[in-house]
């Protein structure tokens, strides 16, 4: 066993140094230096204390934007959750064929590989400023969630009850019905609920891009330089998000999903 692993371990020395190498190197081109970092944090200290106390000046401003959040957050995730069934299921490649999975998986991959911020100045782009850029934004990045996963769950289930059904000469629909869909469906579930969740957080970000929500009021604010007024947003957003978690873990822990199903 130590003789095997000898002959690696200079590889992996020099493996461990040409990553150290380039870490400096990287750090260097970026102009990363320790001054530059204990400026950093007196700078951010006195913004911290022009923060507080926090302070509501336009509540109006405030309540509406968080409100359209929260419906940005829940009908982009009843969106994404409705195209992500089928698209879920075409990309299992123990249902479909090879010609149909690849599809559906390219699709998925593509929504995952842009983060919401990039999606939605796209989005508003084609559709303009306001929510509905912001409800796409987060469609697509609940599809490349969800489809992700609910592809996997379908890969993993029992073959057994599948080829019972299928043995039975039943159409698809009964196949999904009765030998897909027990299996997977309180883990689909457990996926949505925590998309939504994570919807409400990108929901408050992409509005600073002009896709709707508080995230264009917290925008305006620090324009504006009224710090206490972002404070009281960032508390009120983390307020929000708290207890949309807490409403997802509930779920979650009901239906007895394991939260580590859910990781992205």
């Amino acid at each position: 066993m130590a003789v095997a692993a000898f002959p690696r371990r200079p590889w992996v020395w020099v493996g461990w140094s040409l990553g150290l190498a380039y870490v400096l190197y990287a750090g260097a081109q970026l102009d990363l230096t320790w001054p530059r970092f204990l400026l950093g944090l007196e700078n951010g200290a006195k913004f911290l204390d022009r923060m507080f106390p926090p302070e509501i000046i336009q509540p109006d401003s405030m309540a509406k934007g968080l409100l359209e959040s929260l419906e940005i957050a829940v009908l982009a995730s009843v969106l994404g959750i409705v195209l992500s069934l089928p698209i879920g299921i075409l990309g299992a490649r123990n249902l479909m064929p090879f010609w149909a999975s690849v599809p559906s998986r390219a699709l998925i991959a593509v929504c995952r590989s842009f983060h919401p911020v990039i999606v939605a100045i796209i989005f508003v782009k084609a559709v303009g400023f306001g929510a509905m850029a912001g409800i796409l934004t987060l469609a697509v990045a609940s599809i490349g969630f969800i489809g992700k996963l609910f592809t996997e769950a379908i890969e993993e289930i029992s073959p057994k009850q599948v080829e019972a059904i299928r043995s039975t000469g039943a159409p698809f629909v009964s196949l999904l019905t009765y030998g897909v869909f027990p299996q997977v469906m309180s883990r689909f579930v457990g996926f949505a609920s925590y998309q939504v969740d994570s919807n409400l957080r990108n929901s408050t970000m992409v509005g600073i891009v002009g896709a709707g929500g508080i995230g264009g009021t917290l925008f305006s604010a620090f324009q504006r330089y009224d710090y206490n007024f972002v404070c009281a947003i960032i508390l009120a957003i983390v307020a929000m998000i708290m207890v949309g978690e807490t409403l997802a873990r509930w779920v979650r822990k009901i239906l007895g999903v394991d939260s580590k199903d859910q990781d992205d």
